[in-house]
């Protein structure tokens, strides 16, 4: 069950670091931690990596390790400052389930989480080893959204498995940049989906034929369908600025979300 979600913009009287993000399947970002590694080939081109070496040039508060994965215990509190209900995406600039990533801080973590069940929280690993190890054994609270990152059958159709058997009140996977076609994929246990392709001066191109094969099996299955953006590459394999490609797949923009984000108004 799905239904198709209205974007609203809210005033933006929260800044500092929590921010309003040009992400369109959520609202705002939520770094406790900063930094990353490459894992897979949907790292080559990594948009956090070179928005954090940049952020470190400028002198932003925060970003002054680079990109090298760092802990920031003063954002801890900061989604309790928030009373509005609002979807917000952990660690943009980073990966959750990181090797780095202490148990104790995952700790903390869960608990700011635990204690605003206001909000929605879309966790997106690539670590789904590690998301599975530290949550053996637990249930995740019910406003924590775990997805993982598919971008090609070698490392995506793994981590699809790995996710597939944590109790987790909605999973979905991120399919971008989404770098080959996948074929007849197992959707079995997932909740939502979301299909996008590559930005950037060296993005790699999605073909439309492997977008409309994913969105055709999601609705086999009534899972609802997110297409976030053509990238660099449009549907006609030109190469343009991303805005200028939009978001239109079959004519049409895809916006589908999970049933239980009703309580956004």
């Amino acid at each position: 069950m799905y239904f198709f979600y209205t974007r609203i913009t809210y005033p933006n009287k929260f800044v500092l670091i929590m921010n309003k993000t040009k992400i369109e399947w959520t609202e705002e970002s939520w770094n406790p931690t900063t930094g990353c590694t490459k894992v897979s080939a949907g790292c080559k081109y990594c948009y956090a990596e070179v928005m954090a070496k940049r952020l470190q040039a400028m002198g932003k508060k925060g970003y002054e390790n680079g990109f090298e994965f760092t802990l920031m215990p003063e954002r801890l509190e900061q989604p309790l400052k928030k009373k509005k209900p609002t979807k917000f995406f952990v660690n943009s600039m980073s990966d959750l389930f990181h090797e780095q990533m202490p148990d104790a801080f995952l700790d903390k973590i869960f608990k700011v989480i635990k204690q605003t069940p206001q909000h929605v929280y879309q966790i997106l690993t690539k670590r789904e080893y590690r998301m599975a190890e530290y949550l053996f054994n637990k249930i995740p609270p019910t406003n924590v959204w775990l997805g993982v990152t598919v971008e090609d059958k070698k490392s995506g159709f793994l981590r699809i498995d790995k996710l597939r058997n944590i109790r987790a009140a909605i999973k979905f996977l991120s399919m971008e940049p989404l770098l080959e076609d996948l074929g007849r994929i197992n959707l079995k246990g997932i909740d939502w989906v979301i299909v996008g392709g590559e930005s950037g001066p060296k993005a790699r191109p999605m073909k439309e034929e492997w977008a409309i094969n994913i969105k055709k099996q999601c609705e086999e299955l009534s899972i609802p369908f997110f297409f976030k953006q053509w990238g660099t590459w449009s549907a006609d394999m030109i190469k343009r600025n991303k805005k200028s490609n939009g978001r239109e797949l079959l004519g049409k923009v895809w916006e589908e979300y999970p049933e239980n984000t009703t309580f956004i108004s």
